[in-house]
């Protein structure tokens, strides 16, 4: 209790690490080694200590503070060691404290450096009352305030070495350097001390090698499938080994160094192996894990559903086959009741099966198809009694369905209609035509294939610039322009388009043709209403009209078209072959008016160098547009235009030949199988 100390060349200590290290720190004397004491922290243990009884403590404190008293010195009592306080020591010390006039009490931790700072802060405002009064804080809101404060620093502090440390590999020593300037690292050293910032930066280092492991052992996991699927991939060899035997299975396969590495040092992710980064293959000993037995288990699975898939495959195929339900055209909804089953169900989707059927019923629609071609040939009689180039009418279609529909080979195409009566009409086109492309077999017409044949093995000098124009793909095409405003165009298309087959095809003289379309109604300099495109060059074109207006549009769609072309090579739109025709208006019965636009007509097309087709001339009456015969007319007008410019050449190079062998006419006859070059070598070696 005394207030004035002497103690000459006495070293000032600031911490217990200079205890017998004084060298190591500043050497700092006590002044003049006469110090005066200006007040006194009474401290007060408050946990349970081994032997000690707390009241005998509170009786020697009791007496140790009147004695202090006597020195008119302020007193701070400090209850230390409040982390591991006893709740009725505290209460009695708080109690001891009330009895004794104006004695403050500030809770402590020293361990968890709580009110360390407010205890002596407390004592130097007794001391110096011009300092502002401090607010005494319990302990636990205290040690929630420094938690806090700890848990931002600590963040920050997360936050640096996050943003510093980006390798596993990277050194303590090394980063602590880095970071000794940082306010983030002063902060939490502050607080917590060196080793905890260093701990913290330690278990980074370990997250980063993890996570590092982690991506190379999913990137290995990855592989293994495509391993197993190269090393592997037949399920007889592995379907009942264990996983130690697929292990020595591996090793002997040629290209398992390619997929794996075996290491010295076992397992793989506690090596350096971890960070060569340059050789991807496998560490062998994965294939011991868990996750790796797992892949190779699902390897197996898929290897058995496969099979078990192509097994259903292979069955459903032999169900198709031998079912009578499934008959060509039975559409998809009706067929499944009859072939379907819980186990085809269970192994693939529905969409794979109908893909099955849909090539299943490909075939047997052309065997079909093939069948009834043939019993047309065998009923040809039925035929023979047809006008040249006339559709058979609806009673001559009875008698021929009437006469078949007992065969099987017709009643095989029911389901589908109008593919057969197609059938029928090409035949009918063969019978009075039976030229190579009017042949059922097109394009494997016995004629055509001995024509190829002789042409790509015999050819003569003086056929050698015409084998261009022999192999032109578009011989049985017709492109034809329908100019008008107004609707005309499309009006005349649809018409066209109703005197065709269904799959868009016209007969003239008893030959079939491809008949493309396109009706154009707009700006013809826009691509959209252009004459050609990279997929239509036009054969020729019909311009239509019903006013004055009508025909300006005719006439300046026509210029404009011939000008695009002017000076490009492929210019033969100047050339193109027209056909001016006047399209009555539906109730419009003024001769004068008709006769007017008549007249216009023949003087456009004079000027245009083009035929003209009027009503009048046709017979055609009032109401309606241009009739089949008309259409025939002009359509026959392009295809002799066509010949005209060398587009299409009907000279068969067998004819070029001065005799042809006997053994060829036979085979043609008959239409059995044969080696074509067994036949013709000889042939083309005599001639």
């Amino acid at each position: 209790a005394a207030t004035k100390l002497a103690s000459a060349e006495k070293l000032m200590y600031f911490c217990t690490d200079q205890l017998g290290l004084e060298q190591d720190f500043e050497q700092k004397q006590m002044p003049d080694g006469k110090l005066l004491v200006d007040g006194f922290l009474l401290c007060i243990d408050v946990s349970r200590g081994m032997n000690r009884n707390f009241d005998d403590q509170l009786k020697f404190v009791s007496n140790l503070y009147n004695q202090l008293a006597k020195t008119k010195k302020p007193i701070v009592v400090v209850l230390t060691k409040c982390d591991e306080g006893v709740e009725r020591y505290i209460r009695d010390a708080h109690t001891f404290a009330l009895s004794k006039k104006n004695l403050q009490v500030v809770e402590t931790s020293a361990r968890s450096n709580v009110n360390i700072d407010l205890a002596f802060s407390t004592l130097v405002q007794l001391i110096d009352k011009s300092r502002g009064k401090t607010k005494i804080i319990p302990y636990f809101e205290a040690l929630k305030q420094q938690s806090q404060q700890i848990a931002a620093a600590k963040d920050k502090y997360e936050w640096l070495v996050s943003r510093i440390v980006k390798n596993h590999n990277e050194t303590w020593s090394n980063v602590n350097r880095k970071m000794q300037s940082s306010p983030e690292y002063q902060d939490y050293v502050y607080l917590e001390g060196t080793q905890k910032a260093k701990k913290l930066f330690l278990q980074h280092v370990h997250r980063l090698k993890q996570e590092h492991i982690e991506r190379r052992r999913k990137m290995y996991l990855a592989m293994l499938p495509q391993a197993f699927e190269a090393l592997i991939p037949d399920l007889d060899e592995i379907d009942h080994l264990s996983c130690v035997k697929v292990e020595k299975l591996l090793e002997t396969k040629p290209d398992f160094l390619k997929w794996f590495i075996v290491l010295e040092e076992t397992p793989w992710d506690a090596t350096s192996h971890i960070d060569n980064m340059e050789n991807e293959r496998i560490p062998f000993d994965l294939m011991e894990t868990q996750p790796a037995e797992q892949l190779y288990e699902a390897h197996l699975e898929k290897l058995r559903n496969e099979r078990k898939r192509a097994e259903m495959r292979r069955a459903f195929k032999e169900n198709l086959e031998t079912s009578p339900f499934i008959t060509p055209g039975k559409p998809w909804e009706e067929a499944r009741s009859f072939i379907m089953n819980e186990d085809f169900y269970m192994w693939l989707e529905e969409s794979i099966y109908m893909d099955i059927y849909s090539k299943h019923q490909k075939q047997i629609i052309e065997k079909a198809k093939e069948e009834f071609q043939e019993l047309l040939l065998e009923y040809s009689e039925l035929f023979y009694e047809l006008e040249l180039d006339a559709k058979p009418s609806k009673e001559k279609m009875g008698v021929i369905q009437d006469v078949l529909g007992e065969e099987q080979r017709f009643k095989a195409l029911q389901k589908l209609q109008a593919e057969r009566d197609a059938l029928i009409l090409k035949h009918i086109h063969f019978v009075y035509h039976p030229t190579k492309e009017t042949c059922p077999s097109c394009p494997v017409c016995v004629d055509s294939k001995i024509e190829h044949l002789i042409s790509s093995r015999f050819i003569r000098p003086s056929e050698h610039n015409q084998k261009n124009l022999l192999s032109d793909s578009n011989i049985d095409r017709i492109n034809l322009v329908i100019l008008g405003k107004d609707g005309l165009a499309r009006e005349l298309a649809n018409e066209i388009r109703a005197l065709c087959t269904n799959d868009d095809k016209y007969v003239i003289e008893g030959k079939m043709y491809e008949l493309s379309l396109r009706p154009i109604e707009g700006n013809v300099r826009l691509p959209v209403n252009s004459f050609q495109t990279p997929t239509f060059q036009p054969h020729g074109c019909l311009c239509l009209y019903n006013s004055k207006e009508s025909l300006s549009y005719v006439v300046e769609s026509i210029e404009k078209s011939r000008e695009s072309t002017i000076g490009r090579r492929d210019n033969h739109l100047v050339h193109l072959p027209l056909t001016l025709i006047l399209v009555n208006k539906r109730g419009d019965t003024s001769g004068e008016t008709l006769h007017s636009l008549i007249q216009q007509g023949q003087q456009i097309a004079s000027k245009l160098q083009c035929v003209f087709l009027d009503p009048a001339s046709a017979g055609i009456g009032y109401g309606r547009n241009i009739n089949e015969k008309q259409i025939s007319q002009v359509l026959k007008g392009l295809l002799d235009s066509k010949r005209n410019l060398n587009l299409v050449s009907s000279t068969s190079s067998i004819k070029d030949l001065a005799d042809v062998d006997l053994r060829i006419v036979m085979c043609l006859m008959c239409g059995d199988p044969f080696n074509a070059d067994d036949i013709l070598l000889p042939i083309l070696q005599s001639q």
